[in-house]
């Protein structure tokens, strides 16, 4: 079966979640591209996420995450990783409602924590107790990604290509986001 992507994806959730992983199984079975907003804002910036962090603080880090989400909203239809603190800014959910479709990839803070516990790249757990601060951040951002347009409850175990077409399945529901066309 054969789908053509009428509106931009944008797939939400918490660190760990699956958006990079889910997102580029879910554009290969699309045939669409995935973009991921923070490398963008990373090869705008030439710095990580973290110098800019560092050097420019969260306030310059979130107005520029804003302007490239509204950027890669009005371009081609893709499929589109965001930064886990992305969508808690209103103008954000409001930009992908308006000109795509959020998905938010829910994940419980045990398999979160199961997935990002070994990385290093995440600087919110460099605290005393990581785990705990992941529960705390699940918790204050439950609320903000439950806004989301379609919601996929990611099961422990599930292979990538599984929660991808699990995702598509969502998608298919909603007949504004997907159209099936002859193959």
């Amino acid at each position: 079966m054969a789908w053509k992507l009428n509106r931009t994806v944008a797939l939400v959730g918490m660190m760990g979640a699956g958006k990079t992983a889910v997102g580029m199984a879910l554009a290969r079975k699309l045939s669409v591209p995935f973009v991921d907003s923070d490398a963008e804002i990373e090869e705008a910036a030439n710095r990580t996420i973290a110098e800019i962090f560092e050097r420019d603080g969260e306030a310059f880090f979130r107005e520029k995450e804003a302007q490239v989400i509204s950027r890669l909203l009005d371009g081609s239809r893709v499929i589109l990783s965001t930064g886990g603190g992305a969508f808690l800014a209103e103008r954000n959910r409001e930009a992908i409602a308006a000109r795509g479709v959020a998905v938010w990839l829910k994940a419980d803070a045990d398999l979160l924590w199961n997935r990002v516990r070994h990385k290093t790249n995440r600087p919110l757990l460099r605290t005393e107790n990581p785990y705990e601060t992941l529960s705390a951040l699940c918790t204050t951002r439950a609320p903000f990604y439950s806004k989301a347009g379609v919601i996929v409850e990611a099961e422990t175990g599930m292979p990538i290509e599984a929660m991808a077409q699990k995702v598509l399945s969502a998608l298919a529901a909603h007949q504004d986001i997907l159209e099936e066309i002859p193959a």
